[in-house]
């Protein structure tokens, strides 16, 4: 038999882990999505090491040591409803980093422990994990919109993906990713509208509102981009293909939610303004 193809390996992990990530979102209280989420993190958190340099095992639990001290510190800001006043910084960030990356053209490698990046991670990592508790406590939709987060960027890598495929041509970020191209990035915008427009229709909004949850997808997806293209920056940086492989044709655990790094602020930092 011949071995199974990167992209039949992909399919098999994501309708493996589908239905997990489904009912999780759906039928978890907040308290054990944020366990779960939790789980997510840590492993990501793990790879983040080896992206900022870090080899001693020591030195790396010491890390996941303190991404659960920042859960617990976390949790107590979901609490007491200050989510929005950490996430607005966060989303900021994002910006940032999305301007840099538009000035990037060649990588330098990078030697030793990049202790800036480690501090950074705190931030990449964690602010996406108050985002989705903060998403999901949302009344009485909450569960629903994670979902609809989820079902965003899926839309959005898909409509990319393949007309990438087709039209790609010119690339939109070459020196960062070779694969993805302007093309790409088109459609997962027009995606991204098309997602907002169904939202608002289910919603039930006014026009403004509606508009208003346009721009919200169609920000969320560029930042998606901006959060898998950083991710892309940090592995080049350590001349790595994949952050791990922990997920057969997925690579590691950073490699599935790089994109939701940067999508899960926006996307709830949008809606506590908007609804």
């Amino acid at each position: 038999m011949p071995p199974t193809s990167a992209l039949g390996q992909r399919i098999l992990t994501a309708l493996a882990l589908g239905p997990l990530v489904l009912a999780a979102v759906l039928w978890l209280p907040t308290g054990w999505l944020a366990l779960a989420l939790a789980l997510v993190v840590l492993l990501g958190a793990w790879e983040w090491t080896s992206l900022a340099g870090v080899s001693s095992p020591l030195a790396r639990f010491g890390y996941l040591g303190a991404v659960t001290l920042g859960f617990a510190v976390l949790w107590q800001v979901h609490v007491v409803g200050w989510g929005p006043y950490l996430i607005a910084p966060v989303v900021l960030g994002w910006l940032g980093v999305a301007l840099y990356l538009a000035r990037v053209a060649e990588i330098p490698r990078a030697e030793g422990t990049d202790l800036g990046l480690l501090a950074l991670g705190l931030l990449v990592l964690l602010g996406p994990w108050l985002a989705l508790l903060d998403l999901d406590a949302v009344q009485p939709n909450g569960p629903l919109l994670v979902l609809c987060l989820l079902l965003l960027i899926w839309a959005a890598d898909t409509a990319a993906y393949f007309a990438g495929r087709r039209w790609g041509r010119v690339k939109l970020a070459p020196a960062l990713s070779p694969g993805k191209t302007r093309a790409g990035a088109y459609a997962a915008l027009a995606a991204a509208a098309a997602c907002g427009v169904v939202l608002a229709g289910w919603l039930r909004v006014g026009p403004r509102q509606g508009l208003a949850l346009v721009l919200i997808c169609v920000v969320t997806v560029v930042a998606s981009v901006a959060g898998d293209l950083f991710e892309s920056l940090l592995k080049r940086r350590r001349g790595l293909k994949d952050s791990g492989r922990l997920l057969p044709g997925h690579g590691g655990m950073l490699d599935r939610i790089d994109s939701m790094t940067a999508a899960a602020p926006v996307f709830t930092l949008g809606l506590q303004m908007l609804l």
